[in-house]
């Protein structure tokens, strides 16, 4: 007998299960070096359409593809042994109707392995929500700031205020009256996202919505500071590897162009001593 149990992976149950208890801890991961990391610290490494912003060098979230959720995807799930995998339905492949978001879906977990997907929407997204869970999708909902949206919003803006207010509260509950396990409230209100988290009965994961939510996400290119092309207000920097990459690439640079490296540590005799 093994004298440690074997790790059960982190199921969307379970997930549902936490509401109202020890915040679950969700970063994003789009490579398998990265997703080991998560995984010791993370509930959900959410493999986000961020990929394309971060990895791609796109200007938004609208150009990625299935194809690429799909290799990032195998590569996170490949690095994860509790930490639960949630793949971003990209731009495109779910808003036609509940039919094409299953069949992409049923794509993104059967290709990958991860055992559930995200979508972005509320109300409108619903009908499809509850077409998916009713077919064995877990769904992962996102209200607020949809970055897929960023064009109809006019940028990536708080969504909530005043008289939005309603709306985003009759998104959530929406999400939550279809069957979603969870849901992300991005750049919402810090008081709304509170009202939304204390009215659901599904756990609110925020990102930019204050300290209320049951859980919280960032990207996890933004916190280590390797992706700078911007920093939203709501984006803790826990690190600063892109300054310290830099560092020591001007270094390799440096002792290249000096032939100070490589060294006679670093190379192989003609003749193996006998």
């Amino acid at each position: 007998m093994s004298a440690t149990a074997p790790v059960r992976p982190v199921l969307p149950p379970d997930i549902t299960a936490r509401k109202g208890g020890v915040p679950l801890v969700v970063l994003t991961a789009y490579t398998t070096p990265m997703a080991r990391l998560v995984d010791s610290h993370c509930d959900i490494a959410l493999v986000g359409d961020s990929v394309g912003m971060v990895l791609h060098g796109m200007p938004s979230t609208i150009g990625v593809t299935l194809e690429m959720m799909i290799l990032h995807g195998r590569a996170v799930v490949r690095g994860l042994g509790k930490a639960m995998a949630v793949i971003d339905m990209p731009f495109g492949s779910y808003e036609e109707g509940p039919a094409q978001a299953y069949r992409n879906a049923a794509r993104l977990m059967t290709e990958t392995g991860a055992p559930a997907v995200k979508l972005e929407g509320g109300q409108h997204m619903a009908e499809t929500i509850a077409f998916l869970t009713a077919r064995g999708v877990p769904v992962m909902a996102h209200v607020g700031l949809t970055p897929q949206a960023v064009n109809t919003l006019g940028g990536y803006k708080v969504v909530g205020r005043e008289a939005e207010a309603a709306k985003v509260m009759a998104d959530a509950r929406a999400c939550e009256a279809a069957g979603a396990f969870s849901i992300v409230l991005e750049k919402v209100p810090v008081g709304l996202a509170g009202q939304i988290t204390h009215a659901l009965r599904i756990p609110t994961i925020g990102i930019g919505a204050g300290v209320e939510c049951d859980g919280q996400v960032l990207v996890i290119d933004d916190m280590l500071g390797i992706f700078t092309d911007f920093r939203p207000k709501f984006v803790k920097r826990y690190a600063d590897l892109g300054r310290a990459a830099d560092e020591a690439i001007a270094a390799y640079a440096a002792e290249v162009r000096a032939r100070a490296f490589p060294g006679p540590e670093h190379g192989f005799a003609d003749q193996v001593k006998s």
